[in-house]
């Protein structure tokens, strides 16, 4: 069923962070969001996780109305915050065991994914130290292992390949794929474009909170490289003139 987002407003103060906003994110796909900063990727990441509300429009995770049951779109949805938000006096074993509880995972599948998934990433030798002594790439791992404990059906993640190694960079970006093939949904927002030229089916390219492209990778790529296409279409800026300015500065 994946995600169906119908013409959605969120409105922060005076500002209009989402503007008449919709995408359908479909079962089995890899879906990228894309945008500069401030373009309301984080706003919108939240909205489908039943994490935060909206002023107008309809938000479908998985057959739940977001509006009506976020709590049942929690439920559901594995999601993965940029900035890792975790209870840093816990280890990452204890805090598997808490979400496990939470989400009501029977405890011998929970270990068993924990301890399988904790061994693909390298968390293993910091499996018993606390969480708030980590590095920032380590408790992103601990995130991502946390929001994979129930095997979504939908999963949710905004930029959170950024601070990986490579190798679990790389070990991710399979599990996506793998997960998109058992039908899953999996969106994630990113500012690496190569990532979302090579992993994604569909992507979507935002700008002051509105779509400015949209469409499979494919498609978009047969016009121009995603990067020309990215900076054309969300940037204020003639790139060639900012960078001949920057040359002469430094000249002097």
């Amino acid at each position: 069923m994946g995600i169906s987002v119908e013409s959605v407003t969120k409105i922060y103060g005076n500002k209009k962070v989402l503007s008449n906003f919709s995408i359908q994110i479909p079962d089995g796909k890899i879906y990228g969001i894309l945008g500069p900063n401030g373009s309301g990727k984080t706003t919108l990441m939240k909205i489908m996780a039943g994490i935060s509300q909206f002023d107008s429009g309809r938000v479908i995770v998985n057959g739940i109305d977001a509006r009506l049951d976020p709590i049942g779109v929690r439920r559901i949805v594995g999601y993965v915050p940029e900035a890792p938000n975790l209870y840093e006096s816990l280890t990452p074993y204890e805090y598997f065991s808490f979400i496990a509880s939470v989400r009501g995972i029977p405890s011998e599948t929970a270990w068993k994914r924990a301890e399988e998934l904790t061994k693909a990433f390298g968390l293993e030798e910091y499996a018993d130290q606390f969480i708030g002594s980590l590095s920032f790439g380590t408790r992103q791992k601990v995130s991502i292992i946390s929001s994979l404990l129930h095997a979504p059906k939908v999963l949710i993640l905004d930029e959170s390949i950024n601070g990986l190694d490579p190798q679990s960079a790389k070990i991710f970006r399979d599990l996506l794929r793998s997960l998109a093939n058992d039908g899953s949904a999996v969106v994630f927002s990113t500012h690496i474009l190569e990532i979302a030229e090579t992993v994604c089916d569909d992507i979507t390219i935002m700008k002051n909170g509105a779509v400015v492209a949209q469409g499979s990778i494919s498609d978009l790529l047969k016009e121009k490289h995603l990067e020309d296409m990215f900076i054309e279409l969300t940037s204020d800026e003639d790139i060639s003139s900012v960078v001949n300015a920057l040359r002469g500065t430094l000249r002097q």
